[in-house]
């Protein structure tokens, strides 16, 4: 299922995974365990903030999506099903 994830990094803890130089290799492995079809970074309610449009298989994946972002950046994360408009008409169009 596509789905939608923003994360907002708290900035305390990610300042900290940046002055240890980890931060991009903290990006690549978001980036390599989620394999998004799109990714967006910048600043979005006074942090840090990253939105990321990718597959998941199966719910199973949730934890070891997330549980980086929750533990080592503190953030407040979003996880929502989204389509895209070809899916919208197709989901309409079963509906007569």
């Amino acid at each position: 299922m596509r789905m939608m994830l923003r994360a907002r990094l708290d900035t305390h803890a990610s300042n900290e995974v940046y002055r240890r130089g980890e931060l991009g290799k903290f990006v690549q492995d978001l980036m390599d365990r989620t394999n998004p079809e799109a990714a967006y970074f910048g600043p979005m309610d006074g942090g840090r903030t990253c939105t990321l449009v990718f597959d998941l298989a199966d719910p199973s994946q949730i934890p070891a999506t997330l549980e980086a972002l929750l533990l080592e950046m503190e953030a407040d994360v979003e996880l929502l099903p989204v389509m895209t408009y070809d899916d919208l008409k197709k989901g309409l169009s079963a509906h007569k």
